[in-house]
């Protein structure tokens, strides 16, 4: 088995499960799915708004890829859970401003439901020199 390492960031809201924020192996850091908490409070923002909501996300996500010695540039990978597909517009709006020149490759699907309510989670895959 190759060497893993847990990722943590005290800027990004604890695990609300069995799981970590993020595992660096093999060159690669791996992040899990972020939703739109308030790291500090755990409490769940922008309630009906999907922008702020999808802004959280990304502030989320980018302080699991810092803690991970990675960053947005260095995404190769996202996939983004919508509980509604008519947010598409939005959301791709605020996840592109993440990424200036070459997005990462990425998979969007509409899900049933995501955990706490919320309207949009977001995970990632980034090479990682750390």
């Amino acid at each position: 088995m190759s060497n893993r390492t847990v990722v943590h960031s005290d800027h990004a809201p604890k695990a609300i499960g069995p799981y970590s924020q993020g595992i660096r192996g093999a060159g690669l850091l791996f992040c899990s799915g972020q939703i739109p908490l308030d790291p500090h409070s755990g409490e769940m923002i922008g309630a009906g708004d999907v922008r702020a909501q999808a802004r959280r996300v990304m502030e989320n996500l980018g302080a699991v890829l810092q803690a991970g010695g990675a960053s947005f540039a260095s995404v190769v990978k996202t996939t983004i859970y919508l509980s509604d597909l008519s947010d598409f517009g939005a959301v791709n709006e605020i996840y592109g401003s993440y990424f200036k020149e070459a997005p990462p490759a990425r998979a969007t699907v509409q899900v049933a439901g995501l955990p706490r309510g919320a309207l949009v989670e977001i995970d990632a895959i980034a090479l990682s020199g750390a």
